[in-house]
């Protein structure tokens, strides 16, 4: 998962830049745009590719499903640490290493002959994920002038959009022409490009002096509405990646697809998707806590009756692609509930976060395979929709905290 960055953010968070005084360098914003297209593509592209990574690698789908485990992992430990590990290192240096480092990740694993460089490479894509998305609301602040910050962070979260409109059907399509290494191979350019726009664009951004408290982000757990908060955030993702990680493996032996079926299934989840971030904001004016709650109950209903009507294409269809439009909306609302609970703490709240969610996403995505290699893919559907259903509960317990 990415983490998307919501654009509706109270005027208190967005005090870092000086407005009037900074002129806004958007051809910085759009480089990093790219880049996050880049590296979400890149985040879930074994998810349209794990059979035949599975079949080349000589290992099972959970197994190959796990390289969207450890990516999560050490996005966990990069996003709690990079400011200290940063230390005194411009942030243009910074964000330019973690692009070329992500090019390196998609020349490893397209290359990978065996597992275990496979994981490898997968691992520094975890890196780029944790410290891309823990610098990125700072570096937007940087860019623009406060009031335009929101305008911003919005595009940002469009990159993201776009790559989960595309990554998918894409990764999936590349992957029955050029094949999966191929397919892989194919984002290192994209990576290289992003890296030189983000050098010619990107100003000299020397860092911030900051608190050793400001920069420990377990402190905020002190709050018990932020902690429960995140535990909600947590359930959530980790249900949704226990499924989402094997679908194909699912349409593939269950509803029984062939590839171009299986892209347009999964280009109708990527376009669900992109409606969903796009009209969420009008659900959430409506009644945010409501909206919060329904959508993990939803997903619940739709991983149940998923195993219910597996064996039929369009009931399949219909199911993911309103699957699409309340999973990728939810961080919104996530993200929104940051910026109103901690409108003082944004920054160090939105790392605790990164963290929180690919950790959930690592746990989530390897009990799904543990649960898909023994007992088959009803149990993983199960198990997914009872952790969201956890995660809808806790998610009521904790906006009931915060109105209090």
């Amino acid at each position: 998962m990415t983490a998307p960055i919501s654009s509706t953010i109270p005027d208190s968070v967005q005090g870092h830049a000086d407005a009037g005084t900074q002129a806004a360098m958007w051809g910085g914003v759009f480089a990093m745009t790219l880049c996050v297209f880049a590296l979400i593509a890149s985040e879930f592209m074994p998810v349209s590719l794990l059979t035949p990574m599975a079949r080349d690698l000589r290992v099972s789908e959970g197994m190959a499903g796990q390289g969207i485990a450890i990516s999560g992992a050490f996005a966990v430990l990069t996003s709690l640490s990079i400011s200290a590990m940063a230390g005194s290192m411009n942030r243009k240096m910074l964000l330019l290493g973690l692009t070329a480092l992500m090019a390196a990740s998609g020349a490893v694993v397209a290359m990978a002959p065996n597992y275990f460089l496979y994981m490898l490479g997968r691992a520094l894509i975890g890196v780029v994920v944790g410290g891309f998305w823990s610098l990125s609301a700072a570096t937007a602040m940087r860019l623009v002038p406060s009031h335009q910050v929101p305008r911003a962070l919005a595009i940002f979260n469009g990159g993201n959009a776009l790559a989960t409109v595309v990554a998918a059907p894409l990764g999936s399509y590349l992957g029955s022409v050029v094949g999966w290494r191929g397919a892989f191979f194919c984002l290192v350019p994209v990576a290289l490009i992003a890296f030189v726009w983000q050098w010619i664009s990107l100003p000299s951004m020397p860092p911030q002096t900051a608190s050793a408290d400001s920069r420990n982000a377990f402190r905020l757990l002190r709050d018990p509405k932020v902690a429960l908060g995140m535990l909600a955030v947590s359930t959530f993702f980790m249900g949704q990646f226990a499924l989402f990680t094997y679908l194909r493996p699912f349409l593939e032996s269950v509803t029984r697809v062939g590839i171009s079926t299986l892209s347009l299934i999964l280009l109708a989840i990527g376009v669900g998707g992109f409606i969903g971030t796009t009209v969420i904001s009008k659900f959430l004016k409506w009644n945010f806590s409501r909206t919060l709650v329904t959508i993990p109950i939803l997903m619940a209903l739709i991983a149940v009756a998923l195993t219910l009507f597996g064996s039929k294409v369009a009931a399949v269809a219909a199911l993911l692609g309103i699957w699409g439009i309340v999973a990728t909306a939810a961080p919104v609302g996530w993200w929104s509930w940051l910026a109103i609970t901690l409108p003082r703490d944004a920054e160090a709240g939105g790392g605790l976060m990164v963290a929180v969610v690919q950790l959930a996403i690592a746990l989530g995505s390897t009990i799904g395979g543990l649960l898909f290699d023994r007992s088959g893919y009803q149990s993983t559907f199960i198990a997914s929709a009872a952790v969201l259903l956890l995660a809808a509960f806790l998610t009521s317990r904790a906006l009931a905290l915060r109105a209090s």
